[in-house]
């Protein structure tokens, strides 16, 4: 006996299909709003050399859209979503750029503090540096929060408030401030690409809002799913038309023109220059090695190059210039200069000939103590007590000839000379606020020396490897609340900037006058004469006696042979050992460049083998995560453009008898190709985990465990349905149990549970009634009924060649007129199911 199926009962007249998914519940909106962003900051690199930023900002923006993706799925208020999106902005703020949260990435009062001190850095960088400022930690940590405040924003108007349309004037803002800030033009690509950006932001919310509205296409759209709307086509017309006027027209914020256009704004300013600051915490940026200044007259003499000096300390900051050095004065360079303190004229003087390459800045580097300089212009000025070469604007320098004392004195000379404290400038001698464990330290040191000289040697030689003191380009994770006591008697591991800074004011607690001098170490012989490089900017000491004057100490540790080791400190057999196998010059961190990396470490091992320096972090999370986004991203491309092919084959409500059938739907080769959206998505997911252990493994567990949590459920009803899809398209026997079961789960995801109890006619009829079934899918639908009957319930089941593409025709019909919401998506209601 075989059982037919008789037709269901349905209404004359079918109902018309309901909209598509509402803007706000489209993982269209979060992707094309958080592009948009992305995009838009492109234009960050008229003001910020290098692409380090980006990593930071794709992590913020995709970390921003997931969790307005998730809460809104849940039907979380906008309000909620947003404070949200802010709260995972402040942890990997604190993960990526603190040292001090707990757990890494949960903001305590020492990471806000540390946060603070960043941001200030920042600030100053901005306000002393010539754009393209160099990528340092502060300036990172300063461009995401802003683009991460952006990109709430913008998510926040496109999606939840369903206006992407008035995003334009917060992109157009990302574009005015580097725009405003930047000498060079803005690549014309950045351009391009933010208004490719912005028009396709439209043009998602206008196929949203007008195409196929209640089975009826929108004007302007034409029976083509890729076509823009009348109104997106206005929109980018629009943009590329402001584009082209701006070019002929005006500058439109920047110095000169845009790209194309004719303007009088100087380009090719970009240079190395360093900044009147240093820090007590943070991270050494390493970038490009540059050649500065060549260097003819020295012979075979290794000095110091000293740049200005510092002489104002803060706690938990640094050093720097008193009143940001707005007090500075000083006369012109090119004239008579005064006496520098400890250079009578009597001795002999040295004519060394400076030719800057691509230095940028309103300082100018000089040796020793000056007695003339030669071939500068009117506007650079000499300031004797500071002993810096200055002007008040940064500019390209010009070559010029130092005539300079440069004898050292000698450690008896030395040992004889302490200062009159009375008759130092205030300025060099004043430190408040230092931690008295700091202060405890430096008189324990000196205690039993007699002179300045003997003590401020003591101190020198107390930043040993002996002492535990190693060269790192991080500072070691912050114990203590007072970043100076934290490194002296904690960490002990830095940088030159903090061993100078740490140095100065131990000098100043048992009263002896410095300060911290900023500039570069020997350089390297080259021919007739020595280049310096980025790579030997440094910070050292400056201890003041009476009649010596300025006398420098180096507590930072040298490795590559560039350590400058005077005299009076190499009579001491320990104390020069040990200073002259000393580590890496380095940069200051919040200065514009960035040293390079230790040279030729490998020649100066240590007796025992080793350097004493720590390793860097380890590459290898950062090139994973690489190598899984590379793939992710070659998975992405294949699976967007297989759905959207099945795609447009879903929106056909109906095919001719003659036109080539150009998909057999979902089910067709049910092979690995099917599973490429799962793939993706786990490669996706392990590419940020790598990407996040690479800031913190603490913030990779925590975005694992959140991820996690949102996609296992999806990721076990997709493999379900993707298994029973296969079971369908393979014919087998239990085809026709599959699919009945797979449509009960649809429907259950859909908020449509059907009851075990009916029979599959019954059941039949609440789909067609619930879901509004169109023709194509009422059809689909009685012949999977049929089929599922005559599995069920006849003796010898046919093997039935219908079921795979009635069944597809069904799932078809289902996305058209009951699509599913993203709160079906991440937690199946057919999971729940007792009935599997």
């Amino acid at each position: 006996m075989t059982a037919t199926a008789p037709p269901l009962q349905h209404t004359p007249k079918p109902r018309p299909s309901p909209p598509p998914p509402v803007w706000t519940s489209s993982v269209l909106a979060p992707v094309a709003a958080g592009l948009a962003t992305l995009f838009a900051s492109t234009s960050l690199t008229g003001v910020v050399s290098g692409w380090a930023w980006f990593g930071y900002l794709l992590v913020a923006v995709v970390l921003i859209a997931s969790t307005g993706l998730a809460l809104r799925s849940l039907r979380a208020p906008t309000i909620v979503v947003g404070l949200a999106q802010l709260l995972v902005l402040l942890l990997l703020i604190t993960g990526a750029f603190t040292t001090s949260g707990i757990l890494k990435i949960f903001p305590g009062p020492d990471a806000l503090e540390e946060l603070r001190g960043v941001l200030a850095a920042a600030a100053e960088q901005i306000r002393v540096g010539l754009p393209p400022v160099e990528g340092t930690p502060p300036i990172l940590c300063l461009i995401t929060i802003a683009i991460g405040l952006v990109a709430v924003l913008v998510d926040t108007l496109a999606v939840a408030a369903a206006a992407p349309a008035a995003t334009g004037l917060v992109l157009l803002c990302v574009y005015a401030v580097p725009a405003a800030l930047a000498e060079d033009m803005l690549p014309w690509w950045t351009f391009l690409l933010g208004a490719a950006a912005f028009a396709g932001l439209l043009a998602v919310d206008g196929n949203h809002r007008h195409r196929r509205w209640r089975n009826r296409d929108a004007p302007g759209l034409g029976n083509s799913a890729s076509t823009l709307s009348a109104p997106v086509g206005v929109v980018a017309a629009a943009i590329a038309m402001g584009l082209v006027i701006g070019t002929a027209v005006t500058g439109v914020g920047t110095v000169g023109s845009l790209p194309g256009g004719q303007g009088s704004g100087r380009g090719g300013a970009g240079g190395f220059g360093v900044e009147p600051f240093t820090q007590l915490r943070g991270l050494l940026d390493q970038g490009e090695n540059v050649e500065l200044f060549k260097v003819y007259g020295l012979g075979a003499d290794k000095r110091l190059l000293r740049a200005f000096t510092l002489d104002t300390y803060t706690p938990n900051k640094g050093w720097g210039l008193a009143q940001n050095g707005r007090a500075q004065q000083g006369v012109q360079a090119n004239k008579g200069l005064p006496p520098a303190p400890g250079d009578d004229g009597a001795g002999p003087g040295r004519e060394i000939r400076i030719e800057p390459t691509n230095w940028v800045d309103n300082w100018l580097p000089i040796y020793g103590a000056p007695r003339a300089l030669n071939g500068l212009a009117d506007n650079w000025l000499y300031d004797p007590v500071g002993g810096a070469v200055f002007t008040t604007t940064k500019q390209n320098a010009p070559a010029y000839t130092e005539t300079a004392s440069i004898k050292e004195p000698s450690k008896d000379e030395l040992r004889l000379d302490d200062a009159r404290l009375a008759e130092v400038p205030p300025q060099f001698t004043q430190v408040d606020r230092v931690d008295p464990r700091v202060v405890a330290k430096a008189k324990q040191l000196t205690e039993n020396e007699s002179n300045n000289f003997d003590k401020a040697q003591a101190l020198w030689s107390f930043f040993t490897a002996q002492n535990g003191f190693v060269y790192d380009t991080k500072t070691a994770d912050a114990t203590d609340s007072d970043a100076l006591a934290d490194f002296i008697l904690n960490g002990k591991r830095g940088f030159c900037e903090q061993y100078a800074s740490a140095m100065a004011v131990m000098l100043r607690a048992v009263g002896i006058p410095s300060r911290v001098a900023i500039g570069f170490t020997s350089g390297t012989p080259k021919g007739d004469h020595v280049s310096i490089s980025s790579e030997d900017a440094h910070a050292w000491v400056e201890v003041y006696f009476q009649t010596k004057g300025w006398v420098s100490f180096d507590p930072t540790p040298l490795l590559d042979g560039r350590a400058v080791v005077p005299p009076y400190l190499q009579n001491d057999a320990g104390s020069s050992t040990t200073n002259d196998t000393q580590e890496v010059p380095s940069a200051p961190a919040s200065s514009a460049p960035a040293t390079g990396t230790p040279r030729d470490q490998g020649d100066d091992l240590g007796a025992d083998g080793g350097t004493g320096q720590q390793e860097e972090e380890p590459l290898w999370p950062a090139i994973l995560a690489g190598i899984l986004g590379g793939l992710a991203a070659a998975l992405t491309v294949v699976a967007i453009v297989r759905s959207r092919l099945r795609y447009r084959a879903l929106m056909r409500p109906s095919s001719s008898p003659d036109s080539p059938e150009p998909e057999h739907g979902f089910l067709d080769n049910q092979n690995v190709t099917n599973w490429l959206p799962l793939i993706a998505i786990a490669l996706w997911v392990a590419a940020f985990a790598f990407l996040a252990a690479w800031v913190s493994w603490w913030f990779a567990l925590a975005l694992v465990v959140v991820l996690g949590g949102l996609g296992t459920p999806t990721a076990i009803r997709e493999i379900k349905r993707r298994l029973r899809l296969q079971k369908i398209a393979s014919r087998s026997p239990a085809a026709a149990d599959a699919a009945w079961r797979e449509l009960m789960d649809e429907c259950a995801d859909r908020g449509l549970p059907l009851s075990g109890g009916d029979t599959v006619r019954v059941a039949g009829r609440k789909v067609v009634e619930k879901h509004r079934l169109d023709e194509e899918g009422r059809s689909g639908l009685r012949t999977v009924i049929g089929v599922v009957e005559r599995s069920w319930y006849s003796d010898k089941p046919a093997d039935d060649q219908t079921l795979g593409p009635a069944f597809d025709e069904v799932r078809k019909s289902l996305k058209r007129n009951a699509p599913m919401s993203w709160k079906g998506r991440l937690f199946p209601r057919s999971l729940r199911r007792r009935d599997k």
